[in-house]
């Protein structure tokens, strides 16, 4: 299987994990949790790649009516995964702090 960007973040072990190496390693005072802004595009349904030498490709919005026709009615189902790596996170932090 061919690595996926966004399937690593929607996949909490790995998410979490890629958070947590850090404070482990480096004991900063915050955390930055392990995710990308182009979930939401992702959840909103929108077309999101990543091309190697490009970075991501997300197909623009052509007018207003691309705009309204965005719909929001599974984007908390399809961010549950990020919402679990968050409160993994929030559950984890106070511990490693002490």
């Amino acid at each position: 299987m061919e690595p996926d960007f966004l399937r690593f973040c929607y996949t909490p072990d790995l998410a979490v994990e890629a958070t947590l190496q850090p404070l482990r390693r480096f004991r900063p005072d915050a955390a930055i949790l392990f995710s990308d802004i182009l979930v939401v595009a992702d959840a909103l349904n929108r077309n999101v790649r990543f091309m190697e030498g490009h970075g991501p490709v997300l197909e623009p919005l052509s007018d207003g009516a691309a705009i309204r026709g965005l719909s929001v009615v599974q984007v908390e189902e399809h961010l549950a995964p990020v919402y679990q790596v968050v409160r993994r996170i929030a559950d984890v932090l106070p511990r490693m702090w002490r």
